[in-house]
């Protein structure tokens, strides 16, 4: 059983949804973003969304397209980002880990390379937002072949017709990106997310977790009453831009962390 699946079980026998945390790998810097990615899951993450700098991440709004920025000018590459996560599965071996990018510095590093060394470092999903179900045999099928969940985004133009294709071959969760248009930009009515969620329900048996707008722990709380899991990652991005120094940074990030998990871990109580 893949560490995914065992954390969304864990959390139904408890009878709440999973905060999922975005941070972008190397942002500000290698040594302040591994910090945060270690303090994370004592500061309330259930599974953390690490992003793959790129020099064009088109899917992404200004907070996290910033953070891409920082990164790559901090010398963050994919082979860093791997790294990082080898040296967090030192003292965490419980907590899932997505990668969450684009797939140009992958394809650059080699699919079957990056395969191989995502699973020796201890990667437990991807989401790769620009390889559509129509190219499966490109990356999600020899990752899920090796074992890692392959996690796919589903929108509010995402029709019935649609979905079941874009839902083939799709393992570990189902993103559903509650906003059309980038990250960070505005959220949806809880309303639409309720439709949503039932809609998602009624053709997949996977986890939901709910993305895009959520910035503050009341949000998180009501999304959480209604999702598996809760997604949140620019306003923990804010936190590192507005942030004089690193530790700043990652008291920022992990404080903001603390409260959104607060509101979470009370939504259904």
């Amino acid at each position: 059983m893949s560490r995914l699946q065992t954390r969304f079980d864990e959390l139904k026998q408890q009878n709440r949804a999973a905060l999922v945390t975005f941070i972008t790998a190397g942002d500000p810097d290698y040594a302040t973003s591994l910090q945060i990615l270690k303090g994370l899951p004592a500061a309330g993450a259930d599974i953390i969304e690490l992003g793959m700098p790129f020099t064009d991440p088109m899917a992404d709004g200004p907070a996290i397209q910033l953070a891409n920025i920082r990164a790559l000018a901090a010398k963050q590459d994919l082979a860093k980002t791997l790294q990082m996560v080898r040296e967090f599965r030192q003292d965490d071996q419980t907590t899932p880990i997505v990668l969450m990018g684009y797939f140009n510095p992958i394809h650059k590093m080699g699919v079957e390379r990056f395969i191989a060394e995502a699973v020796e470092a201890g990667v437990d999903g991807l989401i790769v937002v620009d390889l559509p179900p129509e190219h499966n045999e490109d990356l999600c099928d020899p990752a899920q072949a090796a074992g890692i969940d392959f996690i796919r985004l589903t929108t509010p133009t995402t029709d019935d017709k649609r979905l079941p294709v874009v839902l083939n071959g799709s393992s570990g969760f189902v993103y559903y990106v509650s906003v059309a248009g980038v990250t960070g930009a505005g959220s949806a009515t809880l309303e639409h997310v309720e439709e949503a969620v039932a809609r998602l329900k009624r053709h997949t048996d996977l986890p939901v977790a709910i993305g895009f707008g959520i910035r503050t722990p009341e949000q998180a709380a009501s999304v959480a009453r209604l999702a598996d899991g809760v997604v949140v990652g620019s306003a923990l991005i804010d936190q590192i831009a507005a942030a004089k120094s690193g530790a700043e940074a990652v008291d920022g990030v992990l404080g903001l962390c603390n409260k959104l998990s607060a509101g979470v871990r009370a939504a259904r109580q």
